[in-house]
């Protein structure tokens, strides 16, 4: 319904219509970029520099996919262009922030399990290579359909489909052992 509201204003004040894309996609947005860098802060740096391109570029938006789809182009491409870049080549971030293991209060030993759990799946999804990490991210996190990763990745429907096993396969060993 949002997605409908959203795409039927492209034309309307661009500037009330970034805040409303902004508070419906931002924190999927962030989660991608995160996903792609692997620290918080750079992650915050290329989300936001993803929805400035995004204003700037709002006019260009055609309606021939979901605005949502369009927007994650957006942002896969800005990650595999910062993957490029010389700053990510050059520069060492200092005092990187680990991610949080919860809170301090004594939690339930099943609970706890399942966080080391998931903490483990998710470090081992951190280290698969990207094109592998992608295809993982977006298709269990973001539930998306192999068709629409397909689009969204710029690949064909196979090369998701392979790409998406062998993540699986990757996964599987690196649990293992």
């Amino acid at each position: 319904m949002k997605e409908m509201i959203i795409e039927g204003s492209i034309t309307e004040d661009n500037d009330l219509l970034m805040d409303e894309i902004m508070n419906q996609y931002g924190q999927e947005i962030l989660q991608l970029t995160y996903s792609y860098v692997n620290n918080k802060a750079i992650a915050e740096d290329l989300t936001q520099d993803i929805f400035v391109k995004c204003y700037k570029n709002l006019h260009t938006y055609s309606g021939k996919s979901k605005l949502r789809t369009w927007l994650w182009r957006i942002a896969i491409n800005h990650c595999k262009d910062f993957h490029r870049s010389w700053y990510n080549k050059n520069v060492i971030i200092a005092g990187e922030e680990m991610p949080s293991n919860g809170t301090k209060k004594e939690l339930v030993e099943q609970t706890v399990i399942q966080k080391e759990e998931d903490d483990e799946l998710i470090a081992a999804i951190m280290k698969l290579p990207i094109k592998y990490r992608e295809v993982i991210y977006l298709f269990y996190y973001e539930e998306l359909p192999l068709k629409e990763i397909a689009l969204v990745t710029d690949t064909g429907l196979n090369t998701v489909k392979t790409r998406l096993r062998r993540a699986k396969e990757l996964l599987k060993e690196e649990l293992e052992e």
